[in-house]
């Protein structure tokens, strides 16, 4: 369970070519995702993480159980608590979804954008398998697969268009990329924010448990 404890590193260390770093610090491209991690919190670690971290507009998001050490030259911008949540029974799939790719990227990204589900980047799409369901031509939900390692594959970009909310598409979306991955041997995990009841009810009603309480901070460099 100690991937699931710091699971950014854990998908940075097992694809490292989505990753810039070495075995100190990772994070992933800048356009694929905005998520850096370190393996620990030694002194070595910390400081390789200081310096993924470009200075300027620049930021990492942060997301682990352990307590967050904020690097020497950085600075915490945000920070919250979340949960982490994992299926404990089968899912099963929608026969209506349509599966989404680089033809959708700009779709998925405007949609990301409106909803704010986490770090949506122009590539974030590549992370996984991402479904969504259209109506009436237009994308009103999708979900997807982001963070990944041995066993572990953690759904992901869970929304829906504010023109479609009330539909029940986040139950339906989350379920079938649950199922998918069940269906590939994996164990779905993922998260929410701690106070997002609505959501972690949802997540509940179809078998998730929460694990662990995660940290979450977004780092930057501190003003000269």
């Amino acid at each position: 369970m100690l991937d699931l404890d710091r699971p950014v590193w854990a998908s940075l260390r097992d694809q490292p070519h989505w990753s810039l770093g070495d075995e100190r610090a990772r994070r992933f491209q800048p356009d694929i995702n905005r998520f850096a991690a370190t393996p620990d919190e030694s002194p070595d670690s910390l400081a390789a993480l200081a310096a993924l971290v470009q200075p300027g507009d620049d930021s990492v998001y942060l997301a682990q159980v352990p307590p967050i050490v904020v690097p020497l030259g950085l600075e915490i911008v945000k920070a919250a608590s979340g949960v982490q949540m994992v299926a404990t029974r089968r899912l099963h799939t929608d026969d209506d979804i349509q599966v989404l790719g680089d033809a959708d990227a700009a779709e998925m990204l405007a949609l990301a954008r409106l909803t704010e589900p986490g770090p949506f980047l122009a590539r974030t799409h590549t992370m996984g398998r991402f479904i969504g369901v259209r109506i009436d031509g237009r994308l009103a939900a999708m979900a997807g697969e982001r963070m990944r390692f041995t066993g572990h594959v953690e759904v992901s970009g869970v929304c829906t268009h504010p023109d479609f909310r009330g539909r029940g598409l986040a139950r339906r979306l989350s379920a079938a990329a649950a199922a998918d991955i069940q269906r590939h041997g994996g164990l779905p995990f993922l998260h929410a924010w701690a106070t997002n009841t609505a959501a972690i009810t949802l997540y509940e009603s179809l078998g998730f448990e929460i694990r662990a309480t995660v940290n979450i901070a977004v780092l930057r460099h501190e003003p000269v």
